[in-house]
């Protein structure tokens, strides 16, 4: 049995905010499950081509545009999923951090870091 608390899993910072990676591949599980909270105000052009990934809001408000430019707003209880290694936006609201419980498969190695100054989509 695996047993984490929040005070007790590393933050990570992927690039535009925070990621405490509670289940990563070392865990032998075949997924990961993060706590990501995404910082107030900041736009991240995210692709993740060896992972599929969903993600559930759990407080603060934002959007993710698909490449196409579609936007979806995210609230709490809103659930989006990448099920195609979908490159988008992740846009935090202007006033306060989102916070996203997120779902990668296969799992994250853990210490995975977005590079967004390239102007490309940031992509691990």
């Amino acid at each position: 049995m695996i047993v984490r608390r929040f005070d007790d899993v590393a933050a990570v910072d992927w690039g535009n905010g925070l990621s405490r990676r509670f289940l990563v591949e070392a865990d032998g599980m075949g997924y990961s499950m993060t706590d990501t909270t995404v910082r107030a105000g900041t736009k991240s052009p995210l692709e993740y081509r060896r992972h599929l990934e969903a993600c559930y809001c759990i407080s603060g408000t934002g959007e993710v545009v698909d490449s196409g430019g579609t936007s979806h707003p995210i609230e709490p209880g809103t659930l989006y999923a990448l099920d195609q290694h979908d490159a988008h936006f992740l846009i935090a609201g202007p006033d306060e951090d989102l916070r996203l419980v997120c779902v990668f498969t296969p799992a994250l190695h853990g210490g995975e870091r977005h590079s967004l100054d390239a102007s490309e989509f940031s992509q691990y």
